[in-house]
């Protein structure tokens, strides 16, 4: 497959800056998801890389090749959406065969080419079923082995399962890394979903406001956060501690203990979470040292968690907090 480097690259839409010296790689093979919340510049990175939106600063480079001046039909990058924008006139395999077909491949070779990847995405004797009679997920899957179809050099896909039902995408998600590992395929995948991203990556970048904040394996960003807003992001408790000062701490990491517990509150809420509960507590000023109220979510296997209303005490697991 290939190599991409994204190396400083700015992106301004008039003197808003949307995306702000970014660097990221994906190597040979690899496969990196861009997470972050909405408005963080996710979508505009990928049409910046496709050749789509111009660069303010930096450059774009697959395998050693500036790609600056090389129009987006020529860079050799597929790009898959959320919406599929299938050709609703054709059926399943000239949906698939299209790529190949606009690249000269001879009819049979694009259609040979195509029979192949609907068979590696589940769709094999799906040929001439009409699209509009597809799920949605199966339309998906009409969409990526049209993407895969060309062997593109890099596959990037903006939010692909972000319309489909959660048990659907978690399926998806299982099959697509499979497929993409089988084929050593390079993606560049782009979600808000921590679950997708997690799932699916040899690398997760998070991005806020235009700037790539923490680059690493899914285990290193979730078990070390680089910095408050990574923490929060992915779900961990950012709280005063008194002395101690700001520190992020893992919702997991925090036990109800009347005996040895160190943080006083009171349960705000609680809500059922298919295989947990997540309970909300009010924290009491720590006691001696003035610190501000602080609200902490606390992940609960138990049947019985304490009520909305209860006062609890709390216990923070060795090695359960980074400071932020």
């Amino acid at each position: 497959m290939s190599e991409l480097a994204i190396e400083h690259v700015t992106v301004r839409f008039g003197e808003h800056v949307v995306l702000d010296d970014v660097e990221l790689l994906v190597g040979n093979g690899e496969i990196v998801c861009v997470l972050g919340p909405s408005g963080s510049g996710k979508s505009t990175l990928l049409r910046a890389i496709a050749g789509l939106e111009p660069l303010a600063a930096g450059r774009v480079v697959r395998d050693g090749t500036d790609l600056a001046g090389v129009p987006p039909e020529r860079r050799g990058l597929g790009l898959m959406f959320q919406d599929p924008t299938l050709f609703p006139h054709r059926d399943v395999l000239a949906n698939a065969s299209f790529g190949p077909r606009m690249q000269g491949t001879s009819p049979t070779g694009a259609d040979a080419r195509a029979q192949e990847l609907l068979g590696l995405v589940g769709l094999a004797g799906y040929d001439h079923r009409r699209v509009n009679e597809l799920s949605g997920g199966e339309q998906q899957r009409v969409a990526l082995a049209r993407a895969l179809a060309p062997a593109p050099a890099l596959l990037m896909l903006d939010e692909p399962l972000g319309a489909l039902d959660r048990r659907l995408r978690e399926r998806l998600v299982d099959d697509i890394g499979a497929l993409f590992r089988e084929l050593h395929q390079s993606v560049l995948f782009v979600t808000h979903d921590h679950d997708e991203a997690f799932g699916l990556a040899d690398r997760v970048a998070i991005l806020h406001a235009g700037r790539v904040e923490q680059v690493g394996p899914p285990t290193a960003l979730w078990e070390r956060p680089a910095n408050e807003f990574v923490a929060s992001f992915l779900g961990w408790n950012v709280v005063e501690l008194g002395a101690t000062g700001r520190v992020a701490i893992r919702p997991d990491a925090l036990h109800f203990d009347r005996r040895n517990g160190t943080l006083d509150g009171v349960v705000a809420a609680r809500t059922f979470r298919r295989d947990h509960w997540s309970v909300r507590v009010e924290l009491d000023r720590a006691r001696g040292v003035g610190a501000p109220e602080s609200v902490v979510d606390v992940l609960v296997r138990d049947a019985a968690p304490p009520i909305p209303g209860e006062r609890v005490r709390l216990r923070i697991e060795a090695g359960g907090t980074v400071s932020v």
